[in-house]
């Protein structure tokens, strides 16, 4: 009972933070909207590594793969996607962002040994991409440049973190779970806060409303977070297989609560897209979950590291 509670929270939680995300863009830019959520999650996630005495990281190649990762999966993924979601709506940057695990499985093949291409992955790689040129099509004819724009901007963002993960899979696993969160955030904070400084200007003079201050501190303490303590903990207590059902979960609930909350229409070409993506993603993650002994790295809003966003 406890292990579905915590399920169905993380859904709940990564599917909504692709809400609080568009509701923050309304008086935020993006790059700093990033920057300041991350800085408070390093703070925060240093001094949980901090308290819990973690084991950092020892040489130069460790230290090196977090710092890549870092910018790969938190500054250009999470800089596209904030950029990207101005132009989209939110179920759809979750839609797009879920692209992850197919991205994942093309860059796994010549890293790691034991996730070689086969027919099932092809497949599932091919479902994905047409999934996403069904909703590319539907955003040129329907909402014309920008929101084409916003959707490569939150697919490249994808094919980043998918490409940070499998290069942790591939030489993180004798680091610390919180380490290597911290160390990315931090990491990945740098280049946002300074293309926001350039960009966007003083942070200080941005328009800090009452519900940007509550996006920024729910992205972080939820999203981020506790997202993060409770998928390992879920790691830890149920089966490989369950935990990757979240890629499939928390798209839908993004576009549920898009269409609720923020009115957000879902047209059918939408439906038809995101319906073959979350196919090709079954193809890829479920049946290699039942010989899989350990999970990959959580995507960042996969975050998936966030599952969600």
């Amino acid at each position: 009972m406890k292990v579905r509670a915590v399920f169905l929270l993380l859904c709940l939680i990564w599917g909504s933070t692709w809400l609080f995300i568009k509701l923050g863009l309304r008086d935020l830019p993006p790059l700093s909207f990033a920057a300041g959520r991350f800085l408070l999650a390093t703070l925060i996630l240093s001094a949980i590594v901090a308290a819990r005495r973690a084991s950092l990281p020892r040489g130069r190649a460790e230290w090196s793969l977090i710092a890549v990762t870092g910018v790969l999966a938190f500054s250009l993924n999470y800089g596209l996607l904030f950029w990207g979601e101005q132009h989209i709506s939110s179920g759809l940057a979750a839609l797009l962002q879920a692209t992850i695990p197919v991205f994942g499985m093309l860059f796994a093949h010549p890293y790691l040994p034991g996730e070689r291409l086969n027919a099932r992955r092809l497949s599932g790689a091919l479902l994905g991409v047409a999934g996403v040129g069904v909703i590319f099509s539907n955003q040129l004819s329907a909402e014309g440049g920008m929101a084409v724009w916003g959707s490569v901007a939150v697919v490249t963002g994808a094919v980043f973190v998918a490409y940070a993960n499998v290069l942790v899979k591939a030489g993180g696993a004798r680091l610390d779970a919180s380490v290597l969160a911290a160390g990315q955030m931090a990491c990945g904070f740098v280049p946002l806060a300074l293309g926001g400084l350039i960009f966007e200007g003083n942070p200080l003079a941005l328009r800090w409303t009452g519900l940007a201050v509550v996006c920024l501190l729910y992205l972080t303490l939820v999203g981020s977070v506790a997202a993060f303590l409770l998928f390992y903990w879920l790691v830890r207590h149920t089966d490989v297989t369950k935990t990757m059902l979240i890629a499939l979960v928390t798209p839908l609930a993004a576009v549920l609560l898009g269409m609720l909350v923020l009115g957000e229409e879902v047209t059918w070409r939408t439906v038809a897209g995101g319906a073959l993506i979350m196919s090709g993603i079954a193809l890829v993650v479920l049946r290699r979950g039942v010989r899989a002994s350990a999970p990959s790295a959580p995507a960042p809003e996969g975050e998936a590291a966030d599952g969600g966003a």
